[in-house]
């Protein structure tokens, strides 16, 4: 059902039972989302998601139990970029899935031919950081590529942009394009805890991302 329908709106569509058949299918052809189930036979969504976030550069969609909030915030943690709760209207995973496409588009491709595009005013340093924003990268100071998702991506833009600001949760999700997401995910929460793993020296006492409790999230840039 879910292949005839994105077929009939104009997506290509391939198909895999299980693990084995989505890294045969990936190696063969060039892919730009995978739609992953977390109820896979043998090798389940969760580790297959694990896997393609370290190994592919592709969006990640996942589909899980519309209530199994623990299979959902576990997705995320994992680097899925979206989710759809089942049961679901194939119309909701259609627009779930050109938003992430919208956002997969705006980069600019491979680093080193984006690099090459970016003037210094459009390279913002912090610590031993810099965000190039036209290039959708962030490097260290030795030019060392950190891999960000789309989201993490625009989060860290949202930061950089608004120094020494405390920004809500609500203005977040509205600076990084995912105000499609329900009020009570943690999706936001999630996705700092990863990027500070990623930028902070101690994860567990930021310096640069910092929570205001009660209120949301302040970047301090100089750490």
């Amino acid at each position: 059902m879910i292949r005839d329908y994105l077929s009939s709106q104009g997506l290509t569509v391939l198909e895999a039972p299980d693990g084995d058949a989505m890294r045969q299918v990936l190696d063969e052809h060039d892919v730009d989302i995978v739609l992953l189930d977390v109820g896979l036979p043998g090798e389940d969504g969760l580790s297959l998601a694990r896997h393609l976030r370290d190994q592919r550069d592709v969006g990640i969609i996942m589909l899980t139990a519309f209530d199994d909030e623990v299979d959902r915030v576990l997705g995320l943690e994992l680097g899925a970029d979206d989710y759809v709760g089942k049961p679901f209207q194939p119309r909701e995973l259609l627009a779930r899935i050109k938003a992430l496409g919208r956002r997969l588009n705006r980069s600019t491709g491979p680093a080193e031919a984006a690099s090459a595009s970016v003037g210094p005013d459009h390279d913002v340093k912090f610590g031993r950081f810099v965000l190039r924003l036209d290039a959708r990268q962030l490097v260290t100071l030795d030019g060392e590529d950190v891999p960000l998702t789309s989201m993490e991506f625009d989060l860290m833009k949202a930061f950089v942009t608004h120094p020494d600001r405390v920004l809500s949760r609500d203005q977040l999700l509205d600076m990084a394009h995912n105000r499609d997401w329900e009020p009570f995910d943690r999706s936001i929460d999630i996705r700092i805890n990863r990027l500070r793993k990623k930028i902070e020296t101690e994860p567990s006492r930021p310096a640069l991302i910092k929570t205001i409790r009660g209120v949301g999230y302040l970047f301090s840039p100089g750490g």
